[in-house]
C-alpha cells in the first residue's frame, strides 16, 4: 500500500512536516509495510517556508532586518533543495503581528524588511523566488521592499522620499540606477489568494488598511496614493496595475512586485503543489491524506486540501482529510474531491490543551490508526 500525506499545518500546533510524521505512525500501526510518502505543503501563507524547505531538503536562513517601523529584528526565509530558489513570507519581516496595536499606522509602516530578505537571498546566489504576501502591516505598494533593493523614489523636486504609505502620492519619479543588477536575472512567483485591485472600492486601502491601523482619513489618503502611484508607474514603466486582479494584495505589494520585478501572481496552493512535485508522487498512490487546522466553507473555495484533492482526482485516488475542527459547511469539500473527513479531537478538551504538540500528535496518530483499521476491515470483507 502507498499512502501520500500532503497536509497543511495545524496553525500554532503542528507543522505540515510534524503532521506527516504522526500520520505515518498511525498508518504503520495497521499496515507496517506501507510506503508512506510525506509531502509538506502550505497555501502561501504561514508555513509556506517550512513546507517548501522541508519538502525539498533545503535550509533555513535567519538574518537581521528592519520590521515595518524600521526597528531591527531577526527574520527567517528558506532556500529550497535546489540551492537557487528562495522562499519568503513577507509577514516574517513586514507582518502585522510584528507591530503592537497602538503603533499600527500604514502611513508609516514599510515593506523594507521584505526587500532585505530578498537582497540577502540574491547575494547568496538565489535567482528564483517564491513570495507569500499574506498578513502585511503595510500599505506602501512594496516601495519599501524596492528601496531595500536599491530603488529610489523622488518627489516633484527630485528629492528622495522616505518610507511608508505616506509617500505614495508624492512619488513623481522612479530612479532604478542603483538597484541590484542581479534583479534582471531573477524570477518572482507570488503566492496570492485575493483578487483585490490596486485601488478603488475593493482596493488595498479600502478593504485592508483599517485592520492595519488606518483611520477613515488615512484610508482615503492611501487609496488616492495608490491611484496616483499607478499613474506614475504607467508613465515611467509603461505597466498598468490599476485593475490587475491581486495587485491590491498586502497593501499593494502584489502590484509592486508585478510592476517593478515582473512578478507573476498565482494562487498559492497551485504554485506550491507544483514546486513540491505532488502530482508525480500521487500517480500510483492508494490513498491521499490531507487536511488543515479547520475544515470549513473556505477550504472548499480553494485552500490547500482542495488543491491536493484536485490533483488526486486526476488519478481517481481516494482522499481523506483530517482537521482539528470541522464546521457544518465543511460538507462542501465533498464536492471538491475530499471523499471523507474526520476531526482528530476524541473527547471534550480546551482549545489550549488540544493545540499542545503532544496532545495533537497523540490524536493524529490514534485517529489515523482507526481510519486504516476500517480500511483493512473493508479490504478483507470485499476481497473475498
Amino acid at each position: 500500500m502507498k499512502v501520500v500525506v500532503a497536509i497543511d499545518s495545524f496553525k500554532g500546533s503542528l507543522s505540515s512536516y510534524e503532521l506527516g510524521q504522526a500520520i505515518e505512525v498511525g498508518v504503520k500501526r495497521v499496515y507496517p509495510e506501507a510506503e508512506v510518502i510525506k509531502v509538506p505543503i502550505a497555501d502561501g501563507g504561514e508555513g509556506t517556508v517550512a513546507s517548501l524547505v522541508e519538502g525539498t531538503k533545503g535550509k533555513f536562513v535567519t538574518v537581521t532586518v528592519n520590521n515595518p517601523l524600521m526597528e531591527k529584528i531577526e527574520a527567517r526565509y528558506g532556500i529550497m533543495g535546489d540551492g537557487k530558489t528562495a522562499v519568503i513570507e513577507m509577514a516574517e519581516a513586514s507582518g502585522l503581528p510584528l507591530i503592537p496595536v497602538e503603533k499600527r499606522n500604514p502611513m508609516k509602516t514599510t515593506t523594507y524588511g521584505t526587500g532585505e530578505l530578498i537582497k540577502d537571498a540574491i547575494l547568496k546566489g538565489c535567482r528564483e523566488f517564491i513570495v507569500g504576501i499574506g498578513g502585511s502591516a503595510t500599505n506602501d505598494a512594496g516601495l519599501g521592499m524596492l528601496q531595500a533593493l536599491g530603488y529610489k523614489f523622488l518627489d516633484e523636486n527630485k528629492k528622495e522620499l522616505g518610507f511608508g504609505g505616506e509617500i505614495l502620492s508624492k512619488v513623481r519619479y522612479i530612479d532604478s540606477t542603483k538597484s541590484l543588477p542581479e534583479l534582471k536575472d531573477c524570477r518572482f512567483l507570488v503566492a496570492c489568494d485575493v483578487d483585490n485591485p490596486f485601488y478603488g472600492p475593493k482596493g488595498a486601502a479600502e478593504i485592508y488598511s483599517r485592520q492595519k491601523g488606518a483611520t477613515e482619513d488615512m484610508v482615503k489618503e492611501l487609496d488616492k496614493g495608490l491611484k496616483d502611484l499607478s499613474e506614475v508607474i504607467k508613465k515611467e514603466l509603461d505597466i498598468d496595475v490599476s485593475n490587475l486582479s491581486g495587485a491590491g494584495a498586502a497593501g499593494g505589494l502584489g502590484g509592486g512586485l508585478v510592476a517593478f520585478l515582473n512578478g507573476k501572481l498565482s494562487p498559492g496552493i497551485d504554485m506550491i503543489l507544483e514546486k513540491v512535485g505532488l502530482e508525480k508522487e500521487l500517480k500510483d498512490a492508494d490513498f491521499v491524506i490531507t487536511g488543515e487546522g479547520r475544515l470549513d466553507h473556505q477550504t472548499a473555495m480553494g485552500k490547500a486540501p482542495v488543491g491536493v484533492a484536485k490533483i488526486a482526482k486526476k488519478f481517481d485516488i481516494p482522499v481523506i482529510a483530517l482537521a482539528g475542527g470541522l464546521t457544518d459547511d465543511a460538507v462542501q469539500t465533498h464536492e471538491k474531491g475530499i471523499d471523507s473527513f474526520f476531526s482528530i479531537i476524541n473527547y471534550p478538551i480546551t482549545l489550549e490543551e488540544a493545540m499542545k504538540k503532544e496532545t495533537a500528535e497523540k490524536f493524529v496518530k490514534g485517529n489515523t490508526e482507526e481510519i486504516f483499521r476500517l480500511i483493512k476491515v473493508c479490504e478483507k470483507k470485499y476481497s473475498k
